[in-house]
């Protein structure tokens, strides 16, 4: 198992939590995703590991900026 953590920009209210953690959990091997609205911060864990560029084009897709 593979943890990673990541800053977010943008995100405003749940509504944003989800579309964040709804598309970085479309990538294969994420096990759960973890947003704390008020700092930004995703926590990601997966089987294996999973490349920041897979984690950045999820947040960029959900309409979003990994910081």
């Amino acid at each position: 198992m593979a943890t990673s953590t990541y800053t977010v920009k943008g995100m405003t209210c749940g509504h944003c939590v989800s579309a964040v953690k709804s598309e970085i959990g479309k990538i294969d091997g994420v096990t759960s995703v973890d947003v704390d609205l008020a700092t930004g911060a995703v926590r990601v864990d997966s089987a294996a590991p999973v490349t920041d560029s897979e984690i950045t084009a999820a947040v960029d897709e959900a309409g979003y900026e990994v910081a």
